[in-house]
């Protein structure tokens, strides 16, 4: 089969097709036949040895795939083949590899894919969609003003979403250039503002009011989160999910603390155990597929194009999820 993969840390275009053995469904797996694996921007800094783990090398990206069940292992049910499943790669024991023609994942962790639901948006639903799922039950945006920086990403376009139907007073939107900011408007965001502007804190304070941000949903990091801190209100949560790009210092900590702020820190696998992941994911399908959660694809490549998929995530230009089509 073909897979993506790179022997060495760099750019984009260190990322190459290759021809490997197609696995084969062990004792209580699957072998899924890949319709759609996203990229998420972590795999980017992976890519380049950015982020807080390195990876072995050569390494096999993809930690999140949807497709059709083509075998199975011994001690799965055989009625599971031609199934439509999602492959949440990142919580099995193999949690590389999804760029490629084909997976296997234990059967226990294959989620069924609804049939109104394309495998490009299941795959949408998987990393991204879980953490702004959980980001949400860690702390809930009722009748709260919130904050969502780059609101037109694979994340932020679903916790505005999930936010709007959650009750929030009022969501502000982060997002860089008109037609993101037109993207987050359309999709519930009450205040959409330009990142892109050197006076964003100003504009987002602005926004929130006198009584400020009751809770920002971090996932941006860097210099977005101390510029960020000037709009929350005293009291108010910093919810912070952009593992290796904290950039907070001592006297941003000890302002915090002056104001009475909270730093909260979330972490996706953690808290999923395999019970936890089928019902979330379940309940992402059933939103989506029923039209009250939009999951947008904002590119599509074939493998051999992984590098160009990068390209599009690391400048920033791409909106909702970026997939590989096998």
């Amino acid at each position: 089969m073909k897979a993506v993969q790179y022997n060495r840390f760099g750019g984009p275009e260190v990322l190459e097709v290759v021809d490997v053995p197609t696995p084969v469904a062990g004792a209580g797996e699957v072998l899924i036949r890949v319709g759609a694996a996203g990229i998420n921007f972590f795999e980017v800094l992976m890519r380049a040895d950015r982020y807080a783990a390195t990876p072995g090398l050569p390494m096999f990206p993809g930690v999140e795939a949807a497709g059709t069940v083509e075998a199975v292992g011994e001690g799965v049910d055989p009625r599971l083949l031609g199934s439509r499943v999602a492959a949440p790669l990142f919580v099995s024991e193999r949690p590389f590899g999804g760029h490629a023609e084909y997976v296997t994942i234990d059967a226990g962790l294959a989620v069924p894919v609804p049939d109104a639901l394309s495998f490009e948006e299941a795959t949408a639903l998987m990393v991204q969609g879980l953490t702004a799922l959980h980001l949400l039950r860690q702390s809930p945006p009722a009748n709260k003003t919130v904050l969502i920086p780059a609101a037109a990403g694979g994340v932020g376009s679903l916790l505005v979403q999930l936010a709007r139907g959650q009750g929030a007073s009022r969501i502000i939107a982060l997002a860089g250039g008109k037609a993101k900011l037109d993207f987050a408007s359309s999709l519930g965001a009450d205040v959409a503002i330009d990142s892109s502007e050197a006076e964003w804190p100003a504009q987002v304070r602005e926004a929130a009011g006198s009584m400020g941000v009751d809770i920002i949903y971090d996932t941006v990091g860097g210099a977005t989160t101390p510029a960020a801190l000037s709009a929350l209100a005293p009291g108010g949560a910093l919810v912070f999910a952009a593992l290796s790009r904290f950039a907070l210092s001592t006297p941003d900590l000890e302002a915090m603390v002056g104001r009475n702020h909270s730093l909260e820190g979330f972490a996706l696998l953690p808290r999923l155990s395999a019970e936890v992941l089928r019902d979330s994911l379940s309940t992402l399908f059933q939103l989506a597929s029923t039209g009250r959660l939009l999951a947008t694809i904002g590119g599509r490549f074939p493998l051999d194009q992984a590098g160009e998929a990068h390209r599009l995530i690391e400048a920033r230009r791409s909106t909702g999820k970026v997939v590989l089509l096998p």
